[in-house]
């Protein structure tokens, strides 16, 4: 994308600022150039989050490509720069440029799979599993790579929300992996230095018989990936 462009299309805005509500007729999409954004839904009476989105992640396209209210919030959590696009700058783009269009379309499809994880996640009958289901599809739809690991911009009580559990299960959750170096969360971000080893655990909570709410590997090098 152009600096004129950039330049052209791109607005600031402050944390706690809404870009749009769930409901709300939608006339435009945004695209993160820098800081983040919240993306939440109303649900059973709580506000749920869905994804903390950062630089790179676009927002808000299905109101403009079907015409459909908004089925979600959008907030400002950090001081944020995005490119605001009506319509029929995005035909203009997709016309003229086909990366944008497949960049697109693969962004939709990851959105879909993300969709199909959360059902899934939500349908698991082991309330741990389900916190640490919940943190790998946060970290492999909407992670940061940094050097310390894949930056989450999730608290562990959003992630306890998320998956309906009780907060305290999921602090004692957080407290086990981070015992095992598999992650923490510093400030409010919860960052997963080892990704494999957070696959490996899910995959020993799945194993037959193993999946109750009293089993966890032991906190021994006998644990997955030690």
């Amino acid at each position: 994308m152009s600096d004129s462009l950039g330049s052209r299309l791109g607005l600031e805005y402050d944390p706690g600022d809404v870009l749009f509500r769930e409901g709300e007729i939608g006339e435009v999409m945004y695209v993160v150039q820098s800081g983040a954004i919240r993306i939440s839904k109303f649900v059973g009476g709580q506000d749920k989050l869905l994804a903390v989105l950062g630089p790179g992640e676009f927002f808000g396209e299905m109101a403009i490509l079907n015409g459909k209210p908004r089925t979600a919030t959008a907030t400002v959590l950090d001081r944020t720069r995005c490119l605001v696009i009506d319509p029929r700058t995005l035909e203009e783009m997709v016309a003229k440029n086909s990366e944008i269009a497949l960049r697109l379309i693969k962004k939709l499809a990851k959105r879909l799979d993300s969709a199909d994880t959360l059902i899934e996640v939500l349908l698991h009958r082991d309330p741990k599993a389900r916190v640490l289901l919940a943190l790998s599809r946060h970290a492999e739809a909407f992670g940061e790579e940094t050097a310390e690991g894949v930056r989450v911009r999730t608290t562990t009580r959003e992630l306890a929300d998320e998956v309906a559990v009780d907060p305290k299960l999921a602090h004692d959750m957080m407290v086990r992996v981070g015992r095992l170096g598999i992650a923490r969360e510093v400030d409010g971000i919860i960052i997963v230095t080892d990704v494999g080893r957070l696959r490996d655990f899910l995959e020993f909570l799945e194993i037959p018989n193993q999946n109750d709410s009293s089993s966890l590997p032991p906190e021994t090098p006998s644990e997955p990936g030690e």
